[in-house]
């Protein structure tokens, strides 16, 4: 089985594939500034989108949501016709490393980029600058991205993310890396611990158990408990980011 499909495997169905609330979306909301009536929206790797449902409510305004795992896009489909959003969400299979390949997302056409949790495939700079040109003037991007919150990481924690995601920065460098990517960073601030525990790792721990029996998953499995482990010991020690930066303009 590659490696892909056993994380698919693990992570469909469940509320979240990352950390993040709810109440931490609506709070990024409320930091914004002031967006143009009918703003043009995107949510770059949604997966099952649950901030992209915050955003249509609380926006009342289209959102593209973007994703390369077509069963994602179905349960964010699903959901938005339970919550009676379908109207607002328009979900795509796409990958948001190629977004030049999509006609209708031209150059400077977007007021409000989201992404949480999925800025890592790129890398954070990398992404910025593959994004920046897609918004328009002055056009905002709110990005929640896994950082060091301390200068000294512990030597186990230290390796697991070495090798897991080697390019992780502190706040300060990221902020660095906005700046140099073509961004004036406005505001960011930590997601809370329960941001991990609630939507995510709590019913994460449920779907590894029910799952524990396949062989094939065996890895992934106890990668994923590895991770949860170091969290629960060392979570003051790294954490999401939300960052909202400005394009020039």
């Amino acid at each position: 089985m590659a490696d892909d499909d056993a994380i698919f495997r693990l992570f469909e169905g469940l509320p979240r594939q990352g950390p993040g609330s709810d109440a931490c979306t609506r709070e990024a909301l409320r930091r914004l500034p002031p967006l143009p009536p009918a703003p043009r929206v995107v949510d770059l790797g949604c997966g099952a989108g649950r901030q992209t449902l915050v955003l249509a409510e609380a926006l009342r305004s289209k959102v593209l949501a973007v994703d390369l795992h077509q069963p994602f896009l179905d349960q964010l489909s699903a959901s938005a016709q339970a919550l009676g959003l379908a109207h607002l969400i328009e979900t795509r299979c796409a990958d948001f490393g190629a977004l030049g390949a999509q006609p209708d997302l031209a150059p400077s056409s977007v007021d409000l980029l989201w992404s949480e949790g999925a800025i890592y495939l790129l890398g954070f700079e990398a992404g910025l600058s593959l994004w920046r040109p897609l918004l328009a003037p002055g056009g905002l991007v709110v990005v929640s991205e896994c950082c060091w919150l301390t200068d000294a990481p512990e030597g186990e924690l230290a390796a697991f993310w070495r090798e897991a995601y080697p390019d992780m920065g502190t706040v300060e460098r990221n902020v660095a890396r906005a700046e140099s990517a073509g961004f004036e960073p406005l505001d960011w601030w930590p997601l809370p611990a329960a941001a991990w525990w609630d939507d995510f790792y709590t019913p994460l721990i449920g779907r590894l158990a029910a799952l524990a029996a396949d062989p094939a998953l065996a890895a992934p499995i106890a990668e994923t408990r590895r991770e949860i482990e170091l969290f629960r010991r060392y979570g003051d020690s790294y954490g999401y980011v939300f960052y909202l930066l400005r394009a020039p303009g």
